[in-house]
């Protein structure tokens, strides 16, 4: 037997050997579960695998999809027919006998109503200044500024599937827009883009103020926090000096200015395009550049850098419509 000289006591010798093995197993067990010592004292830690990386993004999913499927359209007309949706009525007799509510109200009507009564419900006197964060008029309240275009605001939604799909575009892409009024079109981009990525220069006080005060925050994009500022001048240094877009383009915008500007505005968009991947989409027509003959407007294009890759048109999901756009790109180097 083997003696513990401080205490007395006896302990076989059997045992201690069986103790001292396991405490060894035990040290070697949490050794072997210990992460291994980097050889480079500088990184405390490594980068995501490419399996990693995967599953991350796949956590994540894709954005969603820009333009409706087959299936989607089907899927709509199913439920039409589920619920018995008949054609609509053929006259404005017809189409009122439909509107039901607690307070059915034409645009106008509803517009009085707010003059009036600033709402159904509302608080009065001096307390009625402190629940509203961002008063808007009355006149962009009911949405009148949805007429300001000649057909029908639900068109915005068409241009952004057109150009959005035409231009390969992803959320973190950069989007300018020239003349982007109250935002018919900016709103789809705005939503579908990260943040701070879409901008755009305006020069109608109007269209500004819809925007601002009415269409951003009434859709819940405050978050996505777009660059839109006043002017006309051309001047997209404006947007910071370093940004490159992966898409431009312009509404309508080109056929009410002189061609000498639209010529300035091609310049100094040439310098702000991506090479291959950016576009820059005119719509309507390019008076600008055909006015000049075909071989001098191919050189003058040239010249800043820049291709005409042709003609392109689109449909209207919901209305009988379709929208001319010519298509720019930055001439490789």
């Amino acid at each position: 037997m083997a003696t513990l000289p401080s205490k007395g006591i006896t302990v076989p010798a059997s045992l201690l050997l069986l103790t001292a093995a396991a405490a060894l197993l035990l040290f070697l067990l949490l050794s072997s579960l210990s992460p291994a010592p980097s050889s480079s004292s500088a990184a405390s830690f490594s980068c995501p695998t490419t399996s990693a990386a995967s599953s991350i993004a796949a956590a994540t999913g894709p954005p969603d999809p820009i333009s409706p499927t087959l299936d989607d359209i089907a899927w709509l007309k199913s439920q039409l027919v589920l619920n018995s949706i008949q054609e609509p009525p053929s006259s404005p007799a017809a189409w009122h006998s439909l509107r039901k509510g607690i307070n059915p109200r034409t645009r106008d009507q509803q517009l009085e109503d707010l003059r009036r009564f600033k709402g159904v419900s509302h608080y009065k006197g001096d307390d009625a200044e402190n629940h509203t964060a961002l008063p808007c008029p009355e006149e962009l309240l009911v949405e009148e500024h949805h007429s300001n275009y000649g057909e029908p605001w639900a068109g915005g939604r068409d241009v952004f599937e057109f150009l959005a799909t035409a231009a390969s575009l992803s959320p973190a892409d950069h989007v300018l827009e020239i003349g982007c009024g109250t935002l018919r079109v900016g709103l789809h981009f705005i939503r579908y883009l990260d943040p701070a990525r879409f901008h755009c220069l305006e020069r109608d006080e109007l269209s500004l103020m819809a925007a601002l005060r009415y269409e951003i925050p009434s859709q819940g994009l405050l978050h996505k926090r777009p660059l839109i500022l006043r002017g006309e001048d051309m001047e997209f240094d404006r947007f910071g000096s370093d940004v490159l877009y992966d898409l431009i383009y312009a509404s309508a915008v080109f056929l009410h200015m002189p061609d000498a500007l639209v010529w300035v505005g091609m310049e100094r968009l040439s310098a702000r395009l991506k090479l291959e991947k950016g576009r820059i989409f005119v719509s309507h027509n390019i008076k600008f550049c055909s006015r000049l003959g075909g071989d001098v407007c191919t050189n003058r294009l040239t010249n800043l850098g820049l291709e005409y890759v042709g003609k392109r048109t689109h449909d209207s999901l919901l209305f009988n419509h379709y929208e001319i756009w010519f298509e720019f790109r930055k001439l490789k180097a």
